[in-house]
């Protein structure tokens, strides 16, 4: 189809915060280790919910617990995949309801306004599982012909995971969706908190 593209360089203590979904890997998987530049830095299948986070040194237990709390209020939910996106220079999957994912954006980047997402380049971040990145369309429009009859696909998601690279990406902290009185869905809602 193309040829692989190389990871860009990253900075040591770089951070993200993401979902993974592993229910996407039998899925686009193989084609992620093969287009995909996070696949090949060892990050999983996922949506992002905030990158760059923090630098790694500015994370400490107070900056966890934050995060802790603030991932509690928000009830776990259900996303499906059912159809490929594009930007320019990467070919995606869309999750279905999107809204969550972008509630869980907005509330960390209001608690830490100095962590835009994608560092403020895009005014409205569109939530998106990347499965190939950097190839000519051809590559792009075959992909989505081999892979139409595996979609739709769901997925449960139940928790954010915060990464760091330190030479390569390191999980530092999961943080579990609770009960908590944010339905992920805009609507607030009498919750039992978080246990």
């Amino acid at each position: 189809m193309g040829e692989t593209r190389k990871a860009p360089p990253r900075a040591v203590g770089e951070s993200v915060l993401l979902i993974a979904v592993p229910e996407a890997e039998p899925v686009v998987g193989g084609v992620r280790e093969r287009y995909d530049t996070a696949a090949a830095e060892g990050i999983p299948a996922h949506l992002t919910v905030l990158y760059p986070f923090l630098p790694a040194g500015r994370i400490d237990a107070e900056v966890l617990a934050a995060l802790h709390e603030l991932f509690a209020e928000y009830r776990p939910f259900a996303l499906r995949f059912a159809e490929f996106g594009r930007f320019p220079g990467a070919l995606w999957l869309a999750p279905q309801p999107d809204g969550p994912v972008r509630e869980l954006t907005a509330a960390v980047a209001a608690r830490w306004p100095e962590a835009p997402p994608y560092g403020g380049a895009f005014d409205d971040p569109v939530p998106h599982l990347t499965v190939a990145q950097g190839q000519e369309e051809r590559t792009y429009d075959g992909i989505e012909r081999e892979f139409a009859d595996r979609l739709p696909f769901q997925a449960q998601v139940a928790e954010v995971r915060l990464l760091v690279f330190d030479g390569a990406w390191q999980r530092l902290a999961v943080f579990p969706l609770g009960g908590g009185s944010r339905s992920g869905s805009g609507h607030r809602t009498r919750g039992a908190g978080f246990r």
